[in-house]
């Protein structure tokens, strides 16, 4: 049996900053990474991004930190290893190759998987769902035989996906049930401009179109549509949403149907069980309500708190404005705020022609969120602050 001061489940950001999170405080105490990935923690976010376009992309370039960190700080990391049983009463997790690990403290950074259609096909050679270092790796040899790819949907990494690709050269087509672009986070006006900046970059934009499956016998040739068009593609990305992967603790007070409910310290009720990243169903002290995010950025500051926490040497409360941003072709967009529900007003400053501008988007008379486009790091930190004081926190 192995026994462990600290467990942390998952080699995402949010997992190897909860190692760094615990080490700020505890020099000490024994800590065990296990990671269903072989590869160390990576910026997962560059996959759709830098990743895709370089010619020859350097894994090690990937990492956060670097295998180093973890030998150097007595961190013992369990690489391709995969927890089959996670049992909270004895506080013990099994590992797949049968060894036992008891814990006094864990926490769930399992973070999320890619929504699979409901369609026929979904299993079908070059059909490509980027979420890891070998879906980038597959999906940039499988654009050097097929230069016809077909994006299917309308969400941060579509949009991504999609930009890098035509970036490459390649005869590029998103398919989006909605009639804009980011219609989760933006209003129709911007969404409008944003769907013809793609357009006028030379994507094919399919909107308005749900997915009604892949054809092929063993690789895609066409993708069918539910008003019963046909498309020929030879590749297909499919960024259809994420959900959690909170398989290892399904039928346990630690999953939920929105996520894993944790407190405001981002632990669960399970005392010294914490949950961070897109598993994460936090209490969001500064916007009100309940949300769960799923972004780069959210994850590595929860990694960090928790780790902090774990210790029992902090006490500190997650309570970050929410906060995103994007790269497509030559524009950048932060996304400071809440973006989960339509504005009743959008006060635009700035120019969509000029690729320049920042939206406030209220809710009644309540400024809600700001989107910045082509702005400094210093006017999204004034951003946060504005939304800050206007909701008095």
């Amino acid at each position: 049996m192995i026994q462990r001061d600290y467990l942390i489940i998952g080699g995402g950001i949010g997992g190897a900053s909860a190692c760094e999170g615990i080490r700020r405080h505890d020099k000490r105490g024994s800590v065990t990474l296990v990671s269903a990935e072989v590869f160390p923690p990576y910026k997962r976010w560059i996959l759709s991004k830098d990743f895709l376009r370089e010619k020859n992309p350097q894994l090690k370039k990937l990492q956060e930190p670097n295998e180093h960190w973890y030998q150097a700080h007595k961190i013992e990391t369990r690489f391709g290893t995969v927890v089959t049983q996670f049992n909270l009463d004895r506080r013990l997790a099994v590992l797949a190759n049968g060894e036992s690990i008891e814990f006094n403290k864990a926490c769930l950074a399992m973070g999320s998987r890619p929504v699979r259609p409901p369609v026929a096909g979904v299993g079908l050679g070059n059909v490509i769902y980027l979420r890891t270092i070998r879906d980038a790796l597959a999906l940039r040899e499988m654009a050097n035989l097929e230069k016809t790819v077909m994006v299917v949907g309308g969400g941060l990494l579509a949009c991504e996906a999609a930009a890098s690709l035509r970036t490459m050269k390649l005869k590029v087509a998103i398919m989006h049930r909605d009639p804009y672009l980011l219609n989760r986070y933006i209003d129709a006006e911007t969404g409008g401009w944003l769907t013809e900046y793609f357009a006028k970059h030379g994507v094919t934009m399919l909107m308005g179109e749900s997915l009604n499956g892949f054809e092929g016998k063993t690789i895609l040739r066409n993708i069918q549509t539910k008003s019963g068009n046909r498309v020929q593609a030879g590749l297909a990305v499919v960024a259809c949403g994420a959900e959690p992967n909170l398989d290892l603790v399904r039928n346990t007070p630690l999953a939920g149907p929105h996520g894993s409910p944790v407190t405001d310290y981002l632990e669960t009720e399970e005392k010294g069980i914490y949950a961070i990243g897109d598993l994460a169903f936090y209490p969001d002290r500064v916007m009100g309500g309940v949300r769960r995010q799923t972004h780069w950025d959210n994850a590595r500051d929860q990694g960090l708190i928790a780790g902090a926490n774990m210790t029992g040497k902090k006490r500190i409360r997650y309570e970050q404005i929410p906060y995103f941003w994007t790269e497509m072709f030559d524009l950048h967009m932060d996304f400071v705020g809440d973006f989960s529900a339509q504005p009743t007003r959008v006060n635009l400053s700035g120019i969509y022609a000029k690729k320049k501008f920042i939206a406030r988007y209220y809710q009644g008379e309540k400024l809600r969120a700001i989107l910045l486009c082509q702005k400094t790091a210093r006017e999204v930190e004034s951003a946060k602050k504005e939304l800050r004081n206007a909701l008095g926190k």
